[in-house]
C-alpha cells in the first residue's frame, strides 16, 4: 500500500513576522531613534577667540563648568582676519544652553608656577583644558566669545582696585597684597600707561577685606628690611623669606566706616615705599593730573624726568620728560620741559555753595593765578648736588602773564633768573681773596727788613701777621663749606680787619714814596674793596637766609 505524499501549498502572502528582513528594519528603526536622540539632544557648538592656543588638542581638550565635563574642543585654527585662534567647542548636551550667555567667561587653565605659588596641577594628568564661568539669567544664547588670559574672578568674591606708579618696580601680575600683613589679593594684571612711562596695575582683593579701601588709604611696595633708631635702640628688620622671595604691596587704612565705597574712577598711586606714602600730600582726593610745557634756554643739564615740581614747599608734580634742540642763533641748547601737575592742588575749599559743589576748579584756579602771577623757576635743591627742580612761585618782579595754549601742551610763563645770584657773588669774592699779592708783599717786606738800616716799629709782628693771614685765607678758601657758611666770611673779615691795623703802625714808619708803602697801599685797597663786598653778602644772608640757593629776589 503506496503511501501519498502531501503537497505543500505555497503562499503567495507576504509574512511581516517570518520575514528575513525583519531584523534589518528593526535595527534601522532603533538606529534612526538613537541618531535622533543623539541629534536631539547633542549641545550646541560655539567659537571661542583665544590670543593664541595654550596646548589644547582637537577630539581631546575637556571645557569643564565647575569643574564638571560640559564640553569637547572639536577644533582649533587661526582666525584669517586677526592674529587670534578659533576654539571650537560642542557642548555635551542642550543643559549648557542657559549658561551660554553674555555672562558665560572663558579661559584655559594650564600648569602655571608664579608669584602666588603653583597652580593648575591638575592638567598634568587631564590635560589643558578650558573652564567656564557663567550664571543664569542672560538675556540671549551667543555662539561666539572672547576668551580671557586670565582666569575671571567674581566682583562677588571681592573688588578691583587701579594703582598706577611711576617704574612699578617690584610688581608683577600675581604680587600679593598686604593688610596688616595678612594676605587679601593679588595683582591680576599690569599695562603701560598711554603716556608709555607709567605702568598701571589692576589689583583684586577679597571681599572681606575690600571694605578696608577708603579714598584715602595708601598703597606703596612692602620694604624687604627696614632700619630703625629710637631711643637710642638700633632695631633692623628683615622681611620673611617668602616677602624676599615674592615681593608684595600693603596699603593702609583709616579705619572709617565700612560702608564708605571708593569713588568711581578712583586711582591709587603707588608709592615706592611706607615713608614716601605717608609723606605729607596735598589736593583732593579726585586728582585732576594736567600736562603743560616750559620752554627755556638756560642750563638744565642737572634737572632730571621725576625731578618735582614744587608750590609752597609741597611737590605738586613731577617733570615727565625732556627735550634738548641746539639753537644756530643764540648758540644754546633749547630745553622743552614737560611737566605733569595735579591741580587739584589750587581748590579753594572756601568756595563750596549751598550744594556741596565748588564753585572753580582747581584748574581755573591755576589759570587765574598764572594771570595773577605765578610763574614756573628752574631752581637749585641745594647747592651742594646742584641738582634742580621746578618752583612755581610768586616771588619775582615778572609782570602779569597767561598761560599760552600751543600745540598737544599748553606753555606755562617762567620767572626771568637772577643773572648770577648769590653764588655768584661768592666765587667773585673768593677770586678776589686768591687774588691778594699778599706773597710779593711778604718777600718785599723781607727785603726791606734784611737791606735797611732803617729802624722798622714792629716789623716782626707785621710779618708774623701776614703770614697767619695768607695761611688762613688760603685754609679758609680751600674749604668747601666756605661757599655756603657765612661763619667762615666772618673769620676772613676778622682776619683782615687784624691785619690791616697792624699794617696801619708799620706804614708811618716809611715815606708816602716808599716801594713797601706802594705795594702795601695796593694790597689794602683790594682788602678794603674785598672786605665791603662780604659785608654786604652777610647782611643779604642776615635778612634773607634762602637767597644762598634761590638768589636775591
Amino acid at each position: 500500500m503506496s503511501k501519498e505524499i502531501p503537497e505543500v501549498e505555497e503562499s503567495t502572502k507576504f509574512n511581516f513576522i517570518t520575514s528575513i528582513w525583519i531584523v534589518p528594519i528593526i535595527a534601522l528603526i532603533i538606529a534612526g531613534w538613537l541618531g535622533y536622540q543623539h541629534f536631539a539632544e547633542r549641545g550646541p557648538e560655539i567659537k571661542i577667540i583665544f590670543p593664541q592656543n595654550e596646548s589644547l588638542v582637537a577630539g581631546q581638550s575637556m571645557v569643564k563648568f565647575r569643574n564638571v565635563p560640559a564640553g569637547k574642543v572639536t577644533d582649533i585654527y587661526p582666525d584669517p582676519k586677526t592674529d587670534a585662534v578659533i576654539v571650537v567647542v560642542r557642548m555635551n548636551n542642550k543643559k549648557a544652553i542657559p549658561y551660554l550667555t553674555e555672562h558665560a567667561k572663558f579661559w584655559i587653565v594650564k600648569p602655571e608656577v608664579g608669584l602666588s605659588g603653583i597652580s593648575g596641577l591638575d592638567t598634568l594628568l587631564s590635560g589643558t583644558y578650558i573652564n567656564i564661568y557663567s550664571k543664569i539669567g542672560g538675556k540671549q544664547f551667543k555662539e561666539k566669545y572672547i576668551g580671557l588670559t586670565q582666569p575671571y574672578r567674581d566682583t562677588m568674591e571681592g573688588e578691583y582696585f587701579h594703582l598706577v606708579s611711576a617704574n612699578g618696580d617690584n610688581t608683577s601680575v600675581g604680587t600679593p597684597i598686604y593688610y596688616k600683613n595678612i594676605k587679601v589679593g593679588q595683582v591680576e594684571y599690569l599695562y603701560l600707561g598711554l603716556d608709555n612711562k607709567s605702568i598701571h596695575a589692576i589689583v583684586f582683593i577679597d571681599r572681606q577685606y575690600a571694605a578696608y579701601v577708603h579714598d584715602d588709604s595708601k598703597f606703596w611696595t612692602k620694604s624687604t628690611m627696614n632700619v630703625n633708631f629710637a631711643k637710642g635702640n638700633l632695631d633692623i628688620h628683615i622681611a620673611p623669606v617668602n616677602h624676599l622671595l615674592q615681593g608684595g604691596i600693603v596699603f593702609s587704612s583709616p579705619g572709617y566706616d565700612k560702608n564708605t565705597s571708593v569713588a568711581h574712577g578712583r586711582i591709587f598711586p603707588l608709592y615706592e615705599s611706607k615713608t614716601q606714602a605717608e609723606s605729607t600730600t596735598i589736593g583732593s582726593v579726585t586728582k585732576c593730573i594736567e600736562k603743560f610745557m616750559l620752554l627755556t634756554d638756560e642750563s638744565i643739564a642737572n634737572l632730571r624726568v621725576h625731578a618735582p615740581v614744587r608750590f609752597d614747599g609741597f611737590d605738586i608734580g613731577w617733570v615727565t620728560e625732556i627735550q634738548l634742540s641746539y639753537s644756530k642763533a643764540s648758540h644754546k641748547m633749547l630745553g622743552q620741559i614737560l611737566l605733569t601737575i595735579d591741580t587739584s592742588v589750587f581748590e579753594d575749599t572756601d568756595e563750596i555753595n549751598a550744594s556741596g559743589v565748588l564753585k572753580s576748579t582747581g584748574l581755573s584756579n591755576f589759570y587765574q593765578a598764572v594771570e595773577e602771577g605765578l610763574r614756573a623757576k628752574i631752581t637749585a635743591l641745594d647747592p651742594i648736588t646742584g641738582m634742580l627742580f621746578i618752583d612755581l612761585t610768586f616771588n619775582h618782579h615778572d609782570g602779569n602773564g597767561s598761560i599760552v595754549k600751543e600745540n598737544k601742551y599748553a606753555r606755562l610763563p617762567m620767572a626771568s633768573q637772577s643773572s648770577a645770584g648769590i653764588m655768584a657773588s661768592v666765587s667773585q669774592i673768593l677770586d678776589k681773596l686768591n687774588s691778594l699779592p699778599l706773597e710779593k708783599l711778604l718777600t718785599s717786606l723781607n727785603d726791606v727788613v734784611e737791606n735797611t738800616n732803617e729802624p722798622i716799629e714792629n716789623a716782626n709782628v707785621l710779618l708774623l701777621d701776614l703770614q697767619t693771614t695768607v695761611k688762613n685765607l688760603n685754609k679758609l678758601t680751600s674749604k668747601k663749606s666756605f661757599e655756603v657758611l657765612p661763619d667762615e666770611l666772618n673769620k676772613a673779615i676778622k682776619e683782615m680787619t687784624r691785619t690791616l691795623k697792624t699794617t696801619k703802625k708799620v706804614v708811618k714808619g716809611y715815606g708816602s714814596d716808599s716801594i713797601l708803602n706802594k705795594q702795601l697801599s695796593h694790597t689794602l685797597e683790594i682788602l678794603t674793596k674785598t672786605s665791603k663786598e662780604m659785608e654786604v653778602f652777610l647782611r643779604m644772608l642776615n635778612r634773607k637766609p634762602d637767597s644762598l640757593i634761590f638768589g636775591d629776589n
